[in-house]
């Protein structure tokens, strides 16, 4: 196992009716913004009930983040914050939000010339940033309870990531109910998120850490089982739950703990995200699998302990290595089918000439050493890309 250190502030009440909760944990002297997306909040009852907690509190509205949330709109909400004294951010909503109020917080008090430098710097010159909490309404990215975010630069074109230890979430608010009027698209979409959230984090190279690796193995197989019941009952709680924990313990920093992380179809994802539009989870869905194809060798030990600890393909029983790897990649792909994800560039009418310009994508944000052995070039990322279509 490798050295690590872990911290991880953010306080989760979890359950039915803890909206209610916030009363309890916003400052009663709070000057709030409340940052929101396209408004679905006023149609589900969310938005009451959190105005119903917040009391008296003054309370500013922040809505129109997108689903990937840009930087000309949050710039918007830092005005917002500095017009108004605003001193505490509640997003609510699903990961663009929060991944836009942990930007909203770190800017509001960066002290460079240009906010941008944050995204540029990757989060390394934040030193301060505004208090906030979430109330989470789409389980997917785990951005409730860690300290990353993601902004999209329409203007440049550029989706890029930061982190800070000052934009953890002082609190989430988790209630599995105000996910069941979600799309299903949302559903399959946060599924398939949290699933390769994971295997970022675990299809790696092994370090004897058993205990992240059952830990990891055990939220995939959750979201193998409860993700499809998700789409055939969207009301059962227990099933709503479980994907939603599933989502939050995916990319909290647990199971990262002591070991090796890929984040390599992740950031080439983000490339096709910025120059295609589409949302994050069908990037991931189109791109690991080819991923996971291309650098078999690399993750071959992984591999056949995925195949055989996730999708119970043995040795004799199922084949060589080979085929066990095969068949595991295979299976991957159809689940991401089966939550509704396709997972071809050519089901989003992305074609072969569309690859250089992802390619160069790449190359400018610096993406050219990837991966868990920095060795994810150039020439394989176009490799990806091309095994894709």
């Amino acid at each position: 196992m490798l050295n690590f250190d872990f911290y991880n502030p953010t306080q989760i009440l979890f359950g039915k009716g803890r909206i209610a909760d916030l009363n309890k944990v916003v400052p009663a002297d709070a000057k709030v913004l409340l940052m929101y997306g396209g408004g679905s909040i006023k149609h589900n009852g969310v938005f009451d009930e959190v105005i119903a907690a917040l009391g008296s509190r003054s309370v500013t509205e922040f809505t129109g983040i997108e689903p990937n949330p840009s930087y000309e709109t949050l710039m918007k909400a830092v005005e917002v914050v500095k017009q108004n004294k605003i001193d505490f951010l509640l997003a609510v909503g699903g990961g663009s939000v929060i991944d836009g109020a942990k930007f909203v917080a770190a800017a509001a008090l960066f002290e460079g010339d240009d906010p941008w430098a944050i995204l540029e710097k990757r989060g390394t010159n934040i030193t301060k940033a505004l208090p906030f909490g979430s109330v989470l309404t789409l389980p997917a990215t785990g951005s409730e309870m860690n300290n990353g975010s993601v902004v999209t630069r329409k203007s440049l074109k550029a989706k890029m990531a930061f982190s800070s230890r000052h934009c953890f979430p002082l609190f989430s608010v988790l209630d599995p109910t105000k996910t069941y009027t979600l799309p299903l698209r949302q559903v399959g979409n946060g599924a398939v998120d949290a699933f390769v959230h994971v295997m970022e984090q675990y299809m790696t190279y092994p370090v004897n850490a058993p205990v992240q690796d059952r830990f990891a193995e055990g939220l995939l197989k959750t979201l193998i089982e409860e993700g499809p019941k998700a789409l055939a009952n969207p009301e059962d709680y227990d099933v709503r739950a479980n994907l939603m924990w599933c989502a939050t313990m995916a990319l909290n920093g647990m199971i990262s703990t002591g070991v090796p992380q890929d984040w390599a179809t992740h950031m080439i994802g983000h490339e096709l995200t910025a120059l295609h539009g589409l949302d994050h989870a069908q990037t991931l869905a189109i791109v690991l699998p080819s991923m996971l194809r291309i650098r078999k060798e690399a993750k071959r030990a992984k591999l056949l302990q995925y195949a055989e600890r996730v999708w119970d393909l043995r040795e004799g029983r199922d084949g060589d290595e080979d085929s066990r790897i095969d068949a595991a990649i295979g299976k991957t792909q159809d689940f991401f089918e089966q939550m509704g994800v396709k997972t071809h560039l050519s089901d989003y009418a992305i074609k072969a000439s569309d690859i250089p310009p992802l390619v160069s994508a790449l190359e400018n944000h610096r993406m050219v050493a990837l991966g868990e052995k920095r060795d994810v070039t150039l020439d394989i990322s176009r490799q990806v890309l091309e095994l894709s279509l």
